[in-house]
């Protein structure tokens, strides 16, 4: 299988330590991947601020990336998202059907096919779990408390081989961290109190780290946090899985 790993423009700019982090894991695990250059933005940020059609030209160079890959693992739920729902805007060739249907977050990749591969890690800290909305919701990443149906693995099960953590249940666990992209600029107020709301349960339960698979959730809420001067620390789920959290 030729996998490619798909690094958004976020990440590479502001957070460039979790795009090491994967790809040293997926060495690690003997994953034959390669990382395109060229890489630029999925174009969601314009698509969700209402400049769809200014976007497809972003759309039509991500495909041009990664259409002769059998497999895109992304580090972003959202970004992912994006790209099997909204690429549906331009003409759906073999190669788009190719890239929408093959795409997928490089944590629920890794859950499905190498967690029995991965670690151990020890990690001796208390921790809670911030899945984001796109992955919850959106691509069924676990089962989001309002719906009543059989509980599906998420985030959780990445900590299978991780030991000596102590993973401390939030009081509302599937909430909003207030983001949303764009609309953390749109509806900055709104977006900070419900920021505050989360961090606020994080920090009443005395916990050390917030683990997600999304750093988009975690920018919003560091930034919160260092402003407020909150003792709270954040950190991708592959930094963790990785044993790079120093």
């Amino acid at each position: 299988m030729k996998i490619a790993l798909s690094i958004p423009c976020f990440i590479d700019q502001f957070y460039p330590q979790v795009g090491v982090a994967a790809v040293e894991l997926l060495e690690k695990l003997n994953i034959d991947f390669e990382v395109p250059k060229n890489q630029t933005c999925c174009g969601q940020p314009m698509a969700n601020s209402g400049y769809e059609n200014e976007a497809i030209k972003t759309y039509h160079h991500f495909v041009n990336l990664f259409k002769d890959y059998d497999k895109t693992v992304m580090i972003s739920g959202s970004c992912t998202h994006h790209v099997q729902h909204n690429y549906t805007h331009i003409e759906q060739t073999n190669e788009v059907k190719n890239v929408r249907n093959n795409i997928e977050d490089i944590s629920q990749f890794l859950l499905n096919h190498y967690i029995d591969e991965i670690g151990p890690v020890h990690f001796p800290h208390r921790i809670a779990l911030h899945t984001g909305c796109h992955s919850l919701r959106g691509q069924r990443f676990g089962t989001s408390s309002e719906l009543v149906t059989e509980k599906k693995t998420g985030l959780e099960g990445m900590l299978k081989h991780v030991t000596g953590v102590e993973l401390v249940p939030l009081s509302r666990p599937n909430e909003c961290c207030g983001f949303g992209g764009t609309f953390s600029v749109v509806h900055e107020a709104i977006s900070i109190k419900m920021g505050r709301d989360k961090l606020n349960d994080v920090q009443d339960k005395e916990i050390e780290y917030l683990i997600s698979n999304d750093m988009s959730c975690l920018m919003h809420l560091e930034g919160i946090i260092k402003k407020e001067h909150r003792n709270i620390k954040v950190a991708h789920i592959l930094e963790l899985l990785n044993g790079s959290i120093k």
